[in-house]
């Protein structure tokens, strides 16, 4: 027989509880000072480590420090910076894109609702539900890999898809809980 919803949620404030022993200084790996850099940083993070990311993000904030500086950057110069996280192209057209939308789109300021967030070249669900989270405390699941892989594991979800894993999980987690438990899953995960 399937386990009721109901069941699942206890399940998982079970879970919830025992993460939070385990882990209760629990944060973002990624380093930041505000909600522009979070938001750069986590478009590098694709398919790369968060302490390659900080490597990177620490000379790259001294050279370029708000959406018109990356949109005004050379090109040529931004790959070269940020080559060490992989995909440097592409993330650096991202990034230049992003910026470019924040500056004439935005004022400068990184928007916190998911529909713009997710406006912006190179940013998904994922690192919109980041930003939310950590800069704007708006509840919401980060699904990563370990995220995802975990969650199966522990039965709220059989999803693949990570949009139907964030909307499954989401119902199991009180949304106060949310961010805090989304690091503390990452953590476990690696």
């Amino acid at each position: 027989m399937a386990e009721s919803i109901a069941d699942k949620k206890k399940r998982a404030k079970r879970i919830v509880k025992a993460l939070a022993k385990e882990y209760p200084d629990a944060e973002c790996a990624l380093t930041f000072d505000n909600p522009f850099e979070l938001l750069i940083a986590t478009i590098l993070s694709a398919q790369c480590t968060d302490a390659r990311v900080n490597e990177v993000t620490q000379k790259l904030f001294k050279k370029y420090h708000a959406p018109k500086d990356f949109m005004q950057a050379d090109s040529e110069e931004l790959e070269e910076a940020i080559r060490p996280t992989g995909f440097f192209r592409n993330k650096a057209k991202n990034i230049q894109a992003c910026c470019a939308s924040l500056v004439e789109d935005h004022g400068g300021e990184v928007p916190n609702t998911m529909e713009e967030l997710t406006g912006l070249a190179g940013v998904g669900r994922k690192t919109a539900n980041v930003i939310l989270g950590n800069c704007f405390g708006v509840p919401g699941i980060v699904v990563d890999t370990h995220f995802g892989r975990l969650s199966r594991r522990m039965g709220f979800t059989d999803q693949q898809d990570p949009v139907k894993v964030e909307k499954e999980v989401g119902e199991l987690i009180p949304p106060k809980e949310q961010v805090m438990f989304c690091h503390r899953m990452i953590l476990h995960g690696r």
